[in-house]
């Protein structure tokens, strides 16, 4: 009887595990392989296209809109945003995590709230803002609400991860003359590798995906990026929207997230939850 609770409990566990994963995974197979389908053959139902085509994705590069160059702007504005969000957020999270000053915790909090305000709260000041530093309808100029809105995130979880580092590194560090500029890059960057990688990959996901900004502060065709450009694929008329290459351009789009999140994935992990088992 002892020994069927285990089992028992096992085969639900293993269940409930199938399902999420179906759940999670169907409708992206659902996606790769409507893909390849054209004509009536989009409506069918079945994973496996009868004739399969790539006629989606080279109609998809070949259509009026740009795509390949919204997939580069994609690139650009979530490159640049994971860099520069990172290169502010491990000089604070050394601030907050190794120097005792008043407020600390007051600041910390402060952080945290910003991340809490809805993007549609703050659309129109943004919008101000894009106009007054001429950043406005430039592809370039999303890398601004992109950080603002991804610091929060990347702040707080280096400066959990920075907490744990061992005091005798820094302090064996100043023995040796070091300043903090290199104790950040030169003793402690080594050893937030995961930390860095599970935020930047997270703060690349979230620009990468992200539609509203993008939408209200970019009109210019060129300068568009992947989830608009989706948006705006469309037909002659409302009864023949182009289901193949919307399917095609989000498998694009889809791919290479996935690919990096199971190339780092145990970096992801480990980063997460560096700071979870520590006081």
């Amino acid at each position: 009887m002892n020994d069927q609770r285990p089992l028992l409990g096992s085969i639900v566990l293993y269940a409930l595990a199938a399902l999420v994963v179906v759940i999670s995974v169907y409708p992206f197979l659902y996606t790769v392989a409507t893909s390849f389908k054209t004509g009536t053959a989009l409506f069918d139902t079945s994973l496996l296209p009868k004739e399969p085509t790539i006629r989606n994705y080279v109609q998809l590069f070949e259509g009026r809109q740009p795509f390949g160059r919204h997939l580069l702007n994609s690139v650009m504005v979530s490159t640049v945003t994971v860099t520069v969000a990172l290169l502010m957020a491990i000089t604070a999270s050394y601030a907050l995590g190794r120097i005792q000053f008043k407020g600390k915790a007051t600041l910390l909090l402060l952080i945290l709230a910003v991340s809490m305000f809805p993007q549609v709260a703050v659309l129109s000041g943004m919008f101000e803002l894009m106009q007054a530093i001429g950043l406005y309808n430039r592809a370039i100029g999303l890398v601004v609400p992109y950080t603002i809105f991804t610091l929060p995130f990347t702040v707080w979880v280096l400066t959990t991860f920075m907490r744990g580092l061992p005091k005798e590194l820094e302090e064996a560090a100043i023995m040796d003359g070091c300043g903090p500029i290199r104790i950040i890059f030169q003793v402690f960057m080594p050893l937030l590798w995961p930390a860095l990688v599970s935020t930047g990959l997270l703060a690349f996901i979230g620009a990468w995906n992200e539609f509203l900004f993008a939408l209200t502060f970019v009109n210019e065709d060129t300068e568009r990026t992947v989830p608009v450009s989706i948006s705006l694929i469309t037909g002659a008329t409302a009864f023949e929207v182009p289901w193949g290459s919307i399917m095609a351009a989000s498998v694009i789009v889809t791919v290479p997230l996935v690919i990096l999140v199971l190339l780092f994935q145990r970096k992801i992990v480990s980063g997460l939850t560096a700071g979870a088992v520590k006081g």
